[in-house]
């Protein structure tokens, strides 16, 4: 592939909700730009985008794969990200790259939630836009209502530049607004000119004045003389709808077929011509050295930078680290800095990635996307840099797995296998994580959703040869007493030579301090138990907190108090005192009124108005208390509450369930409280069924 200049490189992101034709749309770009002979199918699983054998599998995409289309003079770094909202992840990080977005819509489905959360994340990086209506030679599909239905949620900002023809049913042509004129596909794939057809003519008047009220508003001259009734020149139209187009002020609506790779001419004409370059858009950055602000500005004259976006960990292939060239320009084998990770090592050769098929280039200039292999130290977020001018840059924000399950593995002996295979998952994924919980004996996977987690099993059985299981997480429960009791245990041991004595008379109370397992104290008076024999009473109060006797789970907020006992100047032992504080701690705390505490976690979930109801009551069903509502902009309200930790478990699934994929949640741990008495019967019971089986 040839090396192309910053000003004619354009990043775009692909967007859209799942099913909508992300994929098939870019597959029909590569195909009319000569890229592949022939224009593969999701369905067949062998399109340039869907390349893992997982994507094939499932018939969608799960991560997001960079196709660079050359057409004209000017390369298209497209950017096709998955549509289900397990995987935002990568959509996160392609869009901190991407210096514009299109967003896919299905002119049969319309609308969708992918359709709002792809607008929203443009708004969040501040990308300039264009929809692409797909799916015009469904029967069922309606230009017009998604038209419709993007003004309504998004105002003048909204407009098409373009009108479907259609005859016996048939997606023939289009209606350019622009230029008020109609085009029809010929059989060799160009278009030609024809006659406007009657029933557009409406529908072409109202758009092409949605288009002029957008023009007006670039300057005091056009909004002057948009009111005199002056025309506006075809070159005129279109200079200021580039303005308004990279300022986000225009969101221009485009549309085609991708089974019948038409529309896409016009698309790419039109990204290359109201889209921006890399050099229209700002990327600042730190000077470590200085600590001063670094303009990289996509400069190619300025000091090297690149930022390394997305890990590809690959058996077969190897690691590739994703970049994009910040400044300066990288040549092969230049010596990079990485002041993450404080090492500098020598990039060798440089890549650009389509697919999973990588090309060697000679140079990548500021602006482009390109790949760096095997850079051990190198992790997604990194910055690289020269030594002379150690540069930082942000790290792309990616959205807090909060669905959990535990996992082991299914085979004896493959823990450590399956690590190290985990660990490579990880680095490609960073809404993935795991955690290791020593107190219930169980590690634990992080993700966005349980079809993030189920890919994610599949994939260490294909690629890395380890299973594992998943199950329900264990609840991190805790035990205390309500009561106060008093206890006495005489310990007594005969054998040949020493026997083992030691006496103890305890009380155990509630502490009111649930921060602490136990508090210790001594009234002894007289000498009945001498001194040098508290610290093994207080280790015997203090082993049997770290699994208490009622379902062998943590005890907290416990006082204990030794207050009188004997001891034999022979017999008696440290070993002996330990023993009989333990069983005087087992028996006075099941005599002290026990009870399970259960995390308490404060949730917050953001709906749709109309979805408020469905869920409050779905939390009372699940022992949440609702805290109350907060109204948030766009018809939303965040909804507060306090769930059990225990009633989280497919949460996920629930809430997109209810919401229809529009919900969002998060919670954080806020205290324990005492588990109803039906919740801790059934887990002693559990507990106790383990323990036999064990």
């Amino acid at each position: 592939m040839n090396v192309f200049t910053t000003d004619k490189i354009r990043n775009v992101v692909i967007l859209g909700h799942g099913g909508c034709g992300k994929t098939s749309l870019v597959e029909a770009m590569a195909y009319l730009a000569g890229d592949i002979s022939r224009m593969g199918k999701v369905e067949d699983g062998n399109t340039i985008s869907d390349y893992d054998k997982e994507e094939i599998k499932r018939l969608f995409s799960i991560q997001t794969s960079i196709i660079p289309i050359v057409w004209g003079d000017t390369k298209i770094n497209f950017l096709d990200t998955p549509g289900y909202f397990d995987f935002v992840g990568e959509v996160e990080e392609a869009v901190s790259v991407a210096d514009a977005a299109i967003i896919v819509v299905s002119g049969k489905n319309g609308v969708e939630v992918g359709t709002k959360k792809a607008w929203e994340l443009c708004d969040k990086y501040n990308l300039p836009r264009m929809v692409f209506v797909t799916q015009m030679d469904d029967n069922n599909a309606s230009y017009r209502e998604v038209v419709t239905d993007l003004q309504e949620l998004y105002g003048k900002k909204i407009a098409p530049f373009h009108m479907p023809i259609r005859e016996n049913e048939e997606f023939v042509g289009y209606v350019n607004i622009i230029q008020q004129k109609a085009k029809r596909w010929t059989e060799k794939g160009t278009v030609e000119k024809c006659n406007l057809p009657e029933y557009s003519l409406e529908n072409l008047g109202l758009f092409r004045e949605a288009l002029l009220e957008a023009v007006a508003e670039t300057s005091e001259e056009f909004m002057d003389r948009y009111f005199n009734g002056d025309e506006f020149s075809e070159d005129e139209i279109r200079q200021a709808l580039r303005v308004n187009v990279i300022d986000g002020s225009t969101v221009p609506v485009l549309m085609g077929s991708n089974s019948l790779a038409r529309g896409m001419y016009t698309l790419m004409v039109d990204i290359v011509k109201y889209l921006p370059s890399p050099a229209e858009r700002e990327c600042m950055g730190v000077n470590i050295k200085t600590n001063e602000r670094f303009e990289g500005n996509y400069d190619f004259s300025k000091a090297k930078s690149a930022y390394v976006f997305k890990t590809l960990v690959d058996p077969f292939i190897g690691k590739y680290s994703m970049i994009k060239v910040c400044s300066g320009v990288l040549k092969a084998d230049d010596l990079l800095y990485n002041k993450d990770q404080d090492s500098e090592a020598k990039i060798g050769k440089l890549y650009v990635l389509k697919g999973n098929k990588p090309t060697e280039v000679p140079e990548l200039h500021a602006g482009d996307i390109g790949a760096l292999a095997k850079l051990a130290k190198t992790a997604t977020g990194d910055t690289l840099s020269t030594k002379a001018t150690p540069v930082a840059y942000g790290r792309c924000s990616v959205s807090t797995p909060y669905t959990c399950m535990s996992y082991k593995a299914v085979n004896k002996g493959d823990d450590d296998k399956v690590a190290q295979a985990m660990a490579k998952l990880l680095a490609e994924d960073l809404t993935l994580r795991t955690v290791n919980d020593a107190q219930n004996r169980q590690t634990l996977l992080y993700g966005i959703g349980e079809q993030q987690l189920e890919v994610l099993v599949s994939k260490l059985k294909e690629r890395y040869k380890v299973e594992v299981e998943l199950g329900r997480p264990k609840v991190a429960f805790k035990e205390t007493i309500k009561k106060k009791s008093d206890v006495e245990y005489k310990y007594k041991k005969q054998s040949g030579g020493h026997g083992q004595y030691g006496h103890v008379k305890m009380t155990f109370e509630p502490s009111g301090e649930l921060n602490e397992a136990y508090e210790f104290d001594q009234v002894v008076v007289g000498g009945a138990v001498p001194k040098n024999y508290f610290p093994a009473v207080e280790k015997g109060v203090a082993e049997c907190t770290l699994a208490g006797p009622l379902a062998g789970y943590p005890v907290v907020g416990v006082k204990a108090v030794l207050y009188d006992g004997s001891y034999h100047p022979v017999d008696s032992s440290e070993m002996a005192f330990k023993t009989a504080a333990s069983q005087a701690f087992k028996k006075g705390f099941m005599d002290a009124g026990p009870i399970l505490l259960e995390p308490i976690e404060s949730l917050k979930v953001v709906v749709d108005d109309k979805f408020t109801g469905d869920i409050m009551g779905d939390l009372n069903k699940k022992r949440g208390r609702v805290l109350g509502m907060n109204p948030l902009p766009g018809g939303k309200q965040e909804i507060l509450a306090d769930i059990p930790q225990a009633e989280l478990y497919g949460y996920s699934t629930a809430l997109r369930s209810m919401t229809g994929g529009s919900g969002e949640y998060s919670y954080e741990f806020a205290r324990y409280e005492q588990a109803p008495s039906d919740v801790q019967e059934k887990e002693v019971e559990l507990r106790s069924k383990e323990n036999q089986d064990a």
